[in-house]
């Protein structure tokens, strides 16, 4: 079999990779990534049509609390640093 990856490629990922690579450090990634796309194309061949989608190699499962208020809404609180409020909001000058 043929060479897959040429030249351009690797010209084209030594250029995506910001990577200036010696001749036979250039060479050695050609071959690793040819390995790599062996591996892809070895992996095509299984038969995945029973398989059922994975999201997470772990269960799903909701690990947080339900939401409950704990210390109610604050309203008051923050009301009492206002200087004037009317039915729960600040009043403020108006703008223009």
């Amino acid at each position: 079999m043929g060479r897959r990856i040429d030249d351009a490629t690797m010209d084209n990922v030594e250029l995506l990779a910001k990577l200036t690579l010696e001749p036979k450090e250039r060479e050695k990634v050609r071959e690793e990534m040819e390995q790599i796309l062996n591996y892809v194309e070895k992996l095509n061949e299984l038969d995945t049509e029973k398989a059922a989608p994975l999201v997470h190699i772990l269960q799903e499962t909701n690990v947080f609390r339900e939401d409950a208020v704990t210390n109610g809404d604050g309203l008051a609180d923050a009301m009492s640093n206002a200087p004037r409020s009317k039915d729960g909001q600040y009043m403020v000058p108006k703008t223009f």
